[in-house]
């Protein structure tokens, strides 16, 4: 049986690419020739992610039938969005969290859908399943995936799965989650030369631990607005803060809305207040 290749979309995000790495490893314990690749590079958040626990980026690939026959597919389905030969080769598995369209098969497969957010808090429940042990860098990877797909479970689409599973590889991958968290979103900012070391914070996780449930748009305008009251204007008075960029956000999806390749809706206002 030729090798296995498993990869996650294109442009890939921090779950495409961890996803792979994970569900690869586990179809290996079972038995599975695979390996993991990519269809594009790391992202600055993703690198930072392989970096810290020490894990390869996967090989980037453009087509497949030249080195097998059989792929995989974690989170995405659609054939717009996969390698360019995908129609040439036996697609023997799917797990993902986006919707399904403009895809078929010709023999059965293996297809795992799921209305959570992020793929690789699939494939965790897929290891517990199958009994099989996560080791602490995979770990880090598929909790890395489902902070970048939640936002740190502040996305309309985050479920109480993705936090359960989030805090368990956490545990695993013996990590702060919130404190590793926040340091792995402010690379997702880091694009076109922004930086955002000791001139970012996030409002929700001063009112919130990540162990609260504290819903839809906890980071939102809510949370600005009791920061700013209680601790902001009082730095800018006393004179330890001199200007500040204050920008309240909110995201328009709903959490049925999980529509792969497009936009998430969402406003925000951004309010300079300087003293």
């Amino acid at each position: 049986m030729s090798k296995i290749l498993v990869f996650g979309h294109q442009n890939p995000d921090t779950d495409a690419i961890g996803a792979a790495i994970s569900f690869a490893y586990l179809q290996k314990e079972l038995g599975k020739e695979t390996e993991a690749v990519a269809l594009g590079t790391p992202s600055e958040e993703t690198q930072y992610a392989l970096d810290y626990f020490n894990i390869e980026a996967p090989r980037v690939v453009t087509e497949a039938a030249s080195e097998t026959n059989q792929v995989m597919l974690v989170d995405h389905n659609e054939f717009q969005q996969s390698i360019s030969d995908i129609a040439e080769v036996n697609i023997l598995a799917v797990v993902d969290h986006h919707r399904i369209a403009n895809f078929e098969t010709a023999d059965p497969l293996y297809y795992r859908a799921e209305p959570v957010g992020c793929t690789s808090t699939i494939i965790y429940k897929m290891f517990k399943e199958n009994n099989v042990t996560i080791p602490a860098q995979i770990a880090g990877m598929m909790v890395s995936a489902i902070i970048s797909d939640t936002l740190l479970f502040k996305s309309p689409t985050c479920t109480q799965e993705d936090i359960d599973a989030a805090h368990a590889l956490a545990d695993i991958a013996e990590i702060n989650l919130e404190g590793y968290g926040l340091d792995l979103l402010k690379h997702f900012a880091e694009v076109d030369g922004l930086v955002t070391d000791n001139i970012f914070d996030d409002c929700g996780a001063r009112v919130y631990t990540s162990k609260q449930n504290c819903g839809q748009g906890g980071s939102g305008a809510g949370c600005s607005a009791i920061v700013y009251s209680a601790y902001l204007h009082k730095e800018l008075l006393a004179g330890k803060l001199h200007k500040i960029l204050l920008v309240p956000t909110g995201a328009l999806l709903s959490r049925l809305s999980t529509m792969q390749g497009e936009s998430i809706p969402s406003i925000a206002h951004a309010i300079d207040i300087e003293i």
